[in-house]
Formats: structure tokens, C-alpha cells, sequence
């Protein structure tokens, strides 16, 4: 099959491919060679004939013999795969390839044509081995195709899709974007031909290829497996991380079987995906360098307290100032609406600080609890009419608002009005004026808001009794609120706001305590009536050219509510504070590095296998984590220090895939404890029914689902209210026949459009659990869902 000729000078080594049938092109190739190394030419031609049958691998001395010759010829009259390996493989090594076609034997142009690689690389015509062997000895130029080519860095991977996006090709993309991993792909379906220019640019710019290859028994199997041999050539002679596919059915040609991850079924891509993205991650870190921290182990890492309260001193050291900020710190808006653990404690506190650094503003920054005005509801509202609520509430809350800018005022001047005449008199005034209200403490804001409330609180019931239907009119209300103390107060705090850049009332915490999704209509209607309060007084304010805004951050569930009950409420400016974009929220842990000594211009990317291992199940681990923290910041933090602390404990100098793993589950663990606790609240006969869930299935049709409910002996309409705080809460997602499961924050938190998708779908609708709450529950990741 070989033969050699020894000269007294080396003779270059040419690596010849082409199949071993039909005999016809066999022989004759074999005589061309025996020819071309009898002859004075300075070449000597190794043949290997290719079979595409399986047996024996033959991996390594291809490779061998390809990195060992000058040049390789290639023989493309019949489509063979090995053949097509080893010109993709030499032209990634930076080797010429010289393209023969036998013009005698009948040929699959249509499937060479549809294939486009080798039509597009030019070949040379040959009749006979006479003929065939003149060419290989005349000079043939050895100079290889480009593949110098930048490499890709945001769409680091490439893929080879199939002809026809069947389950498996869609479940290899899905994995694939799953471990965050962007890529580009050639797509049959908008290419008919594949370039082979084309080809070699996208696998040099990549850092890994996924190809995915086809039994025989599938349609147009032959076009995609050759166009497969070339790129996994290509990529493996480029030394390019490289995922080659293959199902059970048909076998696998010679020169990739050592390379080929089989599977049987489809989740057992998962672990094949987390290994090549690892892969994928390294050869990104080799070619960007790699930030180092000023921080020496893990345990050193302060990646910051998932409750904003316990560090507001450190916080503004990596807060991360989205839309939402500027809109508040302009003015823009008077109410900020977000979930539990959204952040609004956060931009609450940067809010304040930033106004604060003019020390002529005003920053009145309140943050009460639900309970000190448990007194006003139990003994005023339940005996009032409506209007006389309003009313009542509304002026409350009005005379409480100017008492704090009063007293934000007072304390801050406190040392200089002695010393400044221009406020000296104005500060007295206002001091006297303020010091005529019921019950002023100088102390806690909470204090102030108790104390006021018990007095009206008092004041009613002695006015009551002089009514048999404890009916107040008016003029009643009146009385009780001082109104005529409020004018004055409002006047003195006008007057003084003329040496004042401005007056901000930062409002928090009102609905602190209030049942999660079903705040009380008294919760709501002393919210509508301190947001009619701080619009009423500062249209005044403004009318008087003071700059004044009054801004209150309540929760999506609260607002959803107020909107319900009042219309007018839906031309409120508001933002948001709810998360839906997973790159923002790598941003907040960027952040939180970059303090850590990471340099600021840092991309995410290159930071985070420095303090995480990139991939785990086969999923890109920032992703995984997101995926899990019901798109809260808060939760994206405890998932993190929960793994960071496996990491230190064991010693690790990063966070490792069992560290991932425990933490994952202790947080799990905390969430499931905090949505059974959130549950009770609303209804106590439905305590601990989240743990019904333990060992079942992660889907469910309607019908198990409230089976399900009903085991905790809840009657009909409970299992109602219950389901709809598992969707609210994210605990429940909803699947619509084989798509991705929807969850609250999918749809914006609006509740309004899973229930309208559940209406439409019911015939073909079920609920799934969040992922997050699998390994507290220990749920099984692959048990069989209904509908699958």
C-alpha cells in the first residue's frame, strides 16, 4: 500500500486520503502513488485509504501522519467521511491540501453541491493513475489557506446545526445557551451550502464546536455528517474544544470514534455540555488575561450582606445605579414599586445619601413599621364611613408628614440658627408651631407615628360617645386633626424652605408586615391616602416654588392592589424595581468583586472562574445560580455566600462544584422555610403545605395539583388563594405543553397574565415547580412530567 524511494537528499512527506471504494478509484489511486515515488520527484506519498468502517482506532497516527507531511492530497470523488476529517484537520494544522476527482467514475454531484465545501476549495480533474501520477509530481504550491482569524469573544462557540431541528438538536442548543454559552451557528435551513472559507473563519474565531451527528436512518443524514467531518477537522486541528454528538443509532466513522460522546437519552448531554463548556471558559481565560485580586484566599472575599440594612455603610461602595435611580434622583417619579429582596431598601439608602450631599436639602427618610398603626385601624376605621376614612387618613397622614419635615428642620439647624439671622426668627417661629402638637417626642420617627395614632386614636373614641352610632361628621375629624395647627405648620415650614434648596420625604416600609398578596382594604386605603397626602403637599409646596418631592416604596403585590381599588392610582409615576435581565444581575456581583481589588474595567466574564469553578451540571454556574434566585438580588447573594462558605470551610481557593452543590442546597432549604412562613400568614390552615411537595414530581396537571392541595384539608376556595401565592411567590410556574415553564417574573409580576394563560390553556396547562426548591423538597430533576 506504501512505497519509498531513498535518496541521498530528504524527501518530503505528503500524507495521501482517499476511500477504499469503490475498487475502481482504489486501484487506481494506489497505482498513481507507486508511479509518483519510483520518480526522480522530491516527494514521497503516504497513502491511507479510508473505509468509514469501524473496528480499530485510528486517531493517532492520522494525526501523526497529517502533522508529519508537507502538504496532504485529498481524493473527493465519493463523499467519505474520514477523508473529509483529514482535509478539515490538515487545513487546521496550517497544512496544504491538494483536492483530486476522478472525471471516470460516476459521482454524487447533487450531494457534493448541496454539501458546498469542496466546490468551493477547488479540486484537480485526474482519468487514469498515468494521468494522476503526472500531477502529483509536478510542482504543486504549498502554501496553506488562511486561518489566522481574531477570535470571537462574545460568541465564543460555534455550532453545527442539522438539517432538521429535531428534539435532540433543539436540547443541544437549549444546553447550550443554558451553560451560557453564545454562540453562532450554520443553519441548513438559511444556508443551503456551506463555504468551506466560510467554515474555517468561524471554527479559527471560536473557542469550542458543537456538532451533533446523524443516524442514517434520518433525512439528508449523509450532507450534514460530511459537512460535520470537515468542521470537527477543522477544530480539532486548530486545537478547538470540540462536542461531537451522536445517538445510539448508526455507527461512527473511523477517525472521530476516540472523540464522539454517546448518548441514550437526551439528559445525559447535560454532563458532556458541562465538560466542553469548561473547556470553552479555559481557552476565553488564556486569551483574555486574567484579573488578579488584591484578596489572597476566598475567605478574604467580601462579596456584601444579602439584606441591605446590615450594610448601608458599605453599600455604595459597589451599588449598582440602574434607570431606576436616575429616575428617582431626578424626581421623576413618587412611588418605587418592587418584590421582597427587589432592592428597594438599597436605592432607598442611595437615594438619601445622594441628596444628602447638598447640605442645604431637606431629606426627611422615614421607614415605619406596619404595626404602629394597628390602634388607628382597629378603633377608627372599622367605625367610619368611607368618605370619613378618607378623610381622616388622608389629613393624618398630611399633618404627619409636615411634623417630620418640621422636625428634619429643627434638628438640623439646631446649632446654626443661634449664629444666623436670616433663619434665627423663622426657627423660632417654627419651633413654637411645632412644639404645639399633641404628643411631640424628639426621638424615632416609629415612636412619633405610635404616639400620633394613639392620640387621634383616643381623640375618637371620646367623640364617638357622644354619638349612639359613633358616627363623626366633618367638623368632628376636624377638631381631632387640629387643623387649624396644620395651617400654621404648613405656613412656618413654607417660610423656612426659602433658606432650603429643597425637601425630599423618602417613605419605606409601610407595608412591612402586611400579608403577602393579600394586604387588608384598610392596609390599602392608608396607602392611597398617604400617596393623595404627599401629592396634596407637595403640589403646595411647588406652588409656592419650593422644591419638594415626596416618594413612597411599596411592594408590586401592594401596588397591584391599590391600582385595582383606585384607577386614578394607574397615572402614578412609578418605577419598578423587579429584575427580568440576568446580565444586570451579574452586574450587582461584579460590582461586589471589583471592590474586592478586581480592577473596574473587569468584564464579568474574565472575573468569575477566578472565584467559581465556570460550569456545573452543564450549566454555566452564574446562570444556575440566577435561575434559582427568583430573580432577586437578595437571594443571588445568599446563594453565593452559602457556596463561598462551603469553599472556605473546605478549604478550597474557589468555589468548587460540591461547594455549589451544599450551598445550593441551604439555600433552598432557607427559600422553603420562607415561603411556608409567607403562606401562614395569609392563611394559617395552609401552614406547612409547601412541604406536601416533598419527593413528588417537578410538573403537575391541574388536577394533581389540586389533589395535591386538598390532602391538607383545604377546602375549595383555599386551594385557590393558595395556588395563587405559589405562582405569586414563584414557588409554581406554568408550562403550556412542551415549552418552557413560565414564572411570575416572566411575565412581568403580573399576576393578571398567568391567571389569563391558565384560563385559555387549562385542557393542556400544567404547573411546575421552581428548581430553586428541588433539593429541599428532594425532588427528583428526572422524573417523568405529565405531558412530556
Amino acid at each position: 500500500m506504501k512505497s519509498e524511494i531513498v535518496t541521498n537528499e530528504p524527501r518530503s512527506q505528503v500524507f495521501a486520503a482517499f476511500p477504499s471504494k469503490p475498487p475502481e478509484l482504489y486501484d487506481t489511486v494506489m497505482r498513481a502513488i507507486e508511479k509518483a515515488n519510483t520518480s526522480d520527484s522530491k516527494l514521497t506519498f503516504h497513502a491511507w485509504p479510508e473505509s468509514d468502517i469501524a473496528g480499530r482506532p485510528l486517531s493517532q497516527p492520522i494525526v501523526s501522519g497529517i502533522e508529519n507531511a508537507a502538504f496532504v492530497i485529498a481524493d473527493v470523488t465519493i463523499l467519505n467521511f474520514n477523508v473529509t476529517y483529514e482535509i478539515g484537520f490538515a487545513i487546521g494544522t496550517k497544512r496544504r491540501v491538494y483536492l483530486i476527482r476522478n472525471q471516470t467514475l460516476r459521482q454524487d454531484d447533487d450531494s457534493i453541491s448541496r454539501v458546498g465545501i469542496f466546490d468551493t476549495l477547488g479540486h484537480v480533474k485526474y482519468d487514469d493513475s498515468l494521468s494522476l501520477a503526472k500531477t502529483l509530481t509536478t510542482d504543486i504550491d504549498q502554501t496553506p489557506l488562511e486561518t489566522n482569524f481574531p477570535l470571537d469573544q462574545k460568541t465564543p462557540v460555534y455550532i453545527l446545526e442539522t438539517p432538521y431541528r429535531n428534539d435532540d438538536m433543539g436540547y443541544i442548543v437549549s444546553r447550550t445557551k443554558k451553560a451560557r454559552l453564545q454562540y453562532r451557528s450554520f443553519n441548513p435551513s438559511e444556508e443551503i451550502r456551506m463555504a468551506a472559507i466560510d467554515s474555517i473563519k468561524h471554527v479559527a474565531s471560536s473557542h469550542g464546536v458543537v456538532l451533533p451527528l446523524l443516524s442514517t436512518t434520518m433525512r439528508d443524514a449523509s450532507i450534514h455528517n460530511i459537512r460535520a467531518a470537515f468542521v470537527a477537522g477543522l477544530a480539532h486541528g486548530m486545537g478547538k474544544p470540540t462536542l461531537i454528538l451522536q445517538g445510539q443509532e448508526g455507527p461512527v466513522p473511523l477517525d472521530v470514534r476516540d472523540f464522539v460522546k454517546f448518548y441514550r437519552h437526551l439528559d445525559e448531554i447535560n454532563e458532556y455540555v458541562q465538560q466542553f463548556a469548561l473547556e470553552v471558559v479555559a481557552s476565553m481565560q488564556n486569551v483574555e488575561p486574567t484579573a488578579t485580586s488584591t484578596t489572597d484566599t476566598l475567605a478574604r472575599l467580601t462579596i456584601g450582606d444579602p439584606m441591605a440594612e446590615n450594610e448601608l455603610q458599605i453599600l455604595d461602595n459597589y451599588y449598582l445605579r440602574r434607570d431606576e435611580f436616575g429616575r428617582s434622583i431626578r424626581g421623576e417619579v413618587n412611588m418605587v414599586v418592587g418584590r421582597k429582596g427587589s432592592g428597594k431598601t438599597a436605592l432607598f439608602s442611595q437615594v438619601r445619601n445622594e441628596l444628602r450631599r447638598d447640605i442645604s436639602r431637606i431629606v426627611v427618610d422615614l421607614k415605619p413599621e406596619g404595626y404602629q398603626l394597628v390602634k388607628l385601624k382597629e378603633f377608627v376605621l372599622d367605625h367610619l364611613t368611607d368618605g370619613a376614612k378618607e378623610h381622616l387618613i388622608t389629613a393624618f397622614w398630611e399633618y404627619l408628614l409636615l411634623l417630620e419635615v418640621a422636625y428634619k428642620l429643627l434638628e438640623k439647624d439646631q446649632a446654626r440658627y443661634m449664629r444666623d439671622h436670616d433663619i434665627h426668627p423663622h426657627y423660632e417661629k417654627l419651633q413654637e408651631t411645632y412644639q404645639k402638637s399633641p404628643n411631640v417626642i424628639f426621638g424615632d420617627f416609629s415612636e412619633r407615628l405610635r404616639e400620633l395614632s394613639s392620640h387621634i386614636s383616643e381623640e375618637y373614641n371620646a367623640k364617638a360617645q357622644q354619638y349612639n352610632d359613633g358616627r363623626l361628621t366633618s367638623d368632628d375629624i376636624t377638631e381631632i386633626l387640629h387643623s387649624g395647627n396644620l395651617r400654621e405648620l404648613r405656613d412656618n415650614i413654607s417660610r423656612y424652605l426659602e433658606y432650603k434648596t429643597g425637601v425630599w420625604i423618602l417613605f419605606d416600609n409601610l407595608d412591612r408586615g402586611w400579608n403577602v398578596p393579600r394586604p387588608t382594604p384598610s392596609d390599602i386605603l392608608i396607602l392611597r391616602c398617604l400617596m393623595d397626602a404627599g401629592r396634596k403637599i407637595q403640589r403646595e409646596m411647588q406652588r409656592r416654588s419650593h422644591d419638594f418631592h415626596c416618594v413612597v416604596f411599596i411592594r408590586n403585590d401592594v401596588y397591584q392592589l391599590l391600582m385595582n381599588q383606585s384607577p386614578d392610582f394607574g397615572k402614578e409615576m412609578r418605577v419598578s424595581l423587579d429584575w427580568s435581565d440576568a446580565e444586570v444581575l451579574r452586574e450587582v456581583i461584579r460590582l461586589r468583586l471589583v471592590y474586592n481589588g478586581f480592577p473596574l474595567e473587569t468584564k464579568f466574564s474574565v472575573v468569575w472562574p477566578n472565584i467559581c469553578i465556570s460550569h456545573y451540571k452543564g450549566e454555566e454556574t452564574s446562570q444556575y445560580m440566577i435561575d434559582r434566585c427568583l430573580m432577586r438580588p437578595r437571594n443571588l447573594l445568599k446563594i453565593l455566600n452559602h457556596c463561598k462558605g462551603s469553599a472556605v470551610n473546605l478549604g478550597h481557593n474557589r468555589i468548587e462544584a460540591d461547594d455549589i452543590e451544599k450551598g445550593i442546597l441551604s439555600y433552598s432549604h432557607d427559600l422553603l422555610i420562607e415561603a411556608s412562613q409567607e403562606l401562614a400568614n395569609i392563611d394559617p390552615q395552609a401552614e406547612d403545605i409547601i412541604y406536601r411537595f416533598i419527593g413528588e414530581s417537578w410538573s403537575f396537571s391541574e388536577g394533581e395539583m389540586l389533589e395535591l392541595l386538598k390532602q391538607h384539608d383545604l377546602r375549595e376556595d383555599q386551594c385557590g388563594s393558595v395556588l395563587t401565592f405559589l405562582l405569586y411567590f414563584g414557588f409554581l410556574g406554568i408550562r403550556i405543553d412542551n415549552n418552557d415553564p413560565l414564572y411570575i417574573f416572566h411575565v412581568g409580576y403580573d399576576m393578571k397574565q398567568l391567571q389569563m394563560r391558565i384560563e385559555k390553556n387549562r385542557h393542556h396547562l400544567y404547573y411546575t415547580l421552581n428548581p430553586a426548591f428541588w433539593p429541599a423538597l428532594g425532588v427528583d430533576p428526572q422524573s417523568p412530567a405529565p405531558g412530556s
